[in-house]
């Protein structure tokens, strides 16, 4: 069954929910729906109290590493972590708490992915504790991998295959849809039918989720089988869309 799964997205020091199709190496045009007062470490806590897990941490540029590995603390073996993850960092992460670490532009050179790269990570962690994130914008009726803070289109297609050899070095997949992450304005429907008809793996799901609604959408377009985050829309991130609680309330439900 579809599963609910937090998030925590830390953009200079701070949780922000962004567009993320704004996303810049300039800084220069950012969308930025929602800025916290609270802490990361905050919402770490909020989601071990609620026993969440299996969420995710994502640094957005620089200068983040000490915010998320607070939230790291304050959730022991409860959190993923992703952004700038390298076999440089991945223990260290891991040291800090984080149950698995998210790979993605570091896992490709030259605009291709680098089975090396991938094998040598997988090893250095263990399959059951990397997460490959397969995050993607649309590119002439396909999905095509995007690195760099989503601003670079890779050559790797999201297909059955792909999925089928990447899932060999990791036990779960991530998967924005950049075009519709944060705008609130619906699922990529396609995607998450075709990510639940093809992953051999667990698969999360992020990008236009409006409401406690989708949560269903979800679950009926991937037969159970791929589980969402609700960012922009949900009432602790400022949105109106979707309830905290009633996430935590349908969690139990699946159960």
């Amino acid at each position: 069954m579809t599963k609910f799964r937090p998030c925590i997205d830390i953009h200079d020091g701070k949780v922000k929910q962004i567009v993320g199709s704004s996303l810049a190496d300039s800084g220069k045009g950012l969308e930025t729906n929602f800025e916290s007062d609270q802490s990361p470490a905050w919402f770490a806590s909020l989601y071990k109290k609620d026993n969440l897990k299996g969420g995710h941490v994502i640094m957005l540029g620089q200068g983040n590493e000490k915010a998320a590995k607070e939230a790291l603390a304050a959730y022991p073996g409860g959190l993923q972590i992703g952004g700038g993850i390298s076999t440089s960092n991945a223990l260290e992460y891991l040291d800090a708490g984080a149950s698995h670490v998210i790979v993605t532009s570091w896992i490709f050179q030259n605009n291709e992915l680098s089975w090396n790269r991938i094998a040598e990570l997988s090893h250095l962690v263990g399959i059951h504790r990397l997460v490959i994130d397969l995050s993607c914008k649309r590119n002439y009726g396909k999905w095509n991998v995007a690195t760099n803070r989503w601003q670079t289109i890779t050559s790797t297609e999201i297909t059955r295959e792909t999925l089928n050899e990447l899932s060999l070095y990791c036990n779960e997949f991530l998967v924005h849809a950049a075009d519709v992450e944060g705008k609130q304005q619906g699922m990529d429907e396609e995607l998450i039918s075709f990510l639940g008809e093809n992953s051999p793996i667990p698969v999360t799901y992020a990008g236009g989720a409006r409401n406690i609604s989708d949560l269903h959408l979800c679950d009926s377009l991937s037969n159970g089988r791929v589980d969402l985050t609700i960012g922009s829309a949900l009432d602790i991130f400022g949105g109106k869309g979707a309830k905290y609680f009633d996430c935590i309330q349908y969690n139990k439900e699946q159960k």
